[in-house]
């Protein structure tokens, strides 16, 4: 089986794997408690923060750590919002943000926050205009994804972040689909908050990070928790974040030549292609370089994806947290498209895994069930 689905997961690396079962084994203290086996934990935890800080150009004391993507966005989004209730209580975002932002969101409208949703281009980009024009002297947060997982699109995070620093406005980025692949800079672009994964970058399930300024103040979502200085509740998972933060150290070290590797895919399944059957959606070149966001005009990205892997390839049809949802996909209606336009995505991604033949396969199967489909 080939697997072109690395936007939904990652398979573990062995490194991290070898290092989650050593610091299962010999660092199983509870890292709140005070004798030794604590003591070690802890120091582990604290290298951890130390590590992925250094990543994202931030500072340790910045760095939580929690069960994942989803729980980090709704953590730093309800913390923020809550604790700076006082300065505004209105909240912008786009209408392609993950579920778990949105969700969150929703939440904080229940509470008496106002939210505002920026359009996006064709592309699926913010444009700096149309956010200025959301803002007003309430506006309190800004959150908007580095990329968007089922367009791909990158936006310009420099820019949005100068523009929000002018204004004395938080800057939160659901980075997720970025970390470990794109540089992040929290300095550069004045980010206040960041969310990260350790099962997008071959890391364990169920670990994540939230990456804080440390000038940002916050209000505790659950008040007296002790872990975590209040931040979430529950026990670190010390060898969970060990493995993630090798995982991380990993693919920041191979950061520059896997996007150049593959960039080269993109580009060989693109030349190989009939571009007038098979359509790039999101941006043309500012985007990931692992990612595809195709449609294939007239045929349904569910028959694709179950034709695909009838032939041995995994692909995904958006983003696998809305898994059992029939409704096309909100990212390609909100950049245009049609009901029955959105419905014909097919999403393929990469990874360290995947080889030029892997594509050339790819694309002969796509060829055959596009032929098939319209010879019937």
């Amino acid at each position: 089986m080939i697997y072109l689905d690395y936007c939904a997961t990652t398979p573990m690396s062995e490194t991290s794997l070898e290092i989650y079962t050593k610091a299962a084994k010999e660092f199983f203290g509870n890292p709140s408690s005070l004798h030794d086996y604590g003591t070690t934990a802890n120091q582990l935890l604290d290298q951890s923060r130390v590590d992925i800080a250094k990543m994202i150009n931030g500072e340790k004391e910045g760095i939580y750590f929690t069960s994942g993507g989803s729980e980090s966005n709704y953590l730093s989004l309800l913390s923020i919002a809550r604790g700076n209730k006082h300065r505004g209580n209105h909240i912008i975002t786009t209408n392609i943000e993950h579920p778990s932002v949105l969700n969150s969101l929703e939440l904080l409208k229940e509470e008496g926050f106002r939210i505002s949703f920026v359009p996006v281009n064709s592309y699926g980009e913010v444009e700096l205009e149309q956010l200025e024009r959301q803002i007003n002297p309430e506006t309190v947060l800004v959150s908007i994804g580095h990329a968007n997982s089922e367009l791909g699109t990158i936006q310009n995070m420099e820019e949005i972040g100068l523009l929000l620093k002018d204004r004395n406005i938080f800057f939160h980025s659901d980075c997720v689909q970025t970390f470990g692949k794109v540089p992040i800079d929290v300095r550069a672009c004045n980010l206040s908050a960041v969310t990260m994964s350790a099962h997008k970058i071959y890391g364990p399930k169920g670990v994540g990070a939230v990456y804080l300024s440390p000038e940002l103040s916050w209000k505790a979502t659950v008040p007296n928790s002790t872990q975590e200085k209040g931040f979430r509740q529950g026990t670190g998972n010390v060898p969970g974040i060990a493995a993630f933060t090798i995982a991380a150290s990993q693919m920041f070290l191979e950061q520059d030549t896997e996007m150049k590797r593959c960039q080269q895919l993109q580009q060989l399944f693109l030349n190989s292609i009939d571009r007038t059957k098979i359509i790039l959606e999101g941006h043309p070149t500012n985007r990931l370089a692992h990612h595809l966001c195709l449609r294939i005009k007239g045929i349904e990205g569910q028959y694709i994806m179950l034709e695909c892997n009838r032939r041995g390839i995994a692909i995904s049809t958006g983003s696998a947290c809305k898994v059992g949802q029939t409704s096309p996909s909100r990212a390609m209606t909100e950049t245009g498209k049609t009901l029955d336009e959105a419905r014909e995505m097919i999403r393929i991604s990469f990874g360290r895994e995947t080889t030029e033949e892997h594509i050339r396969y790819t694309v002969a199967a796509l060829n055959e069930i596009i032929e098939q489909f319209y010879s019937h």
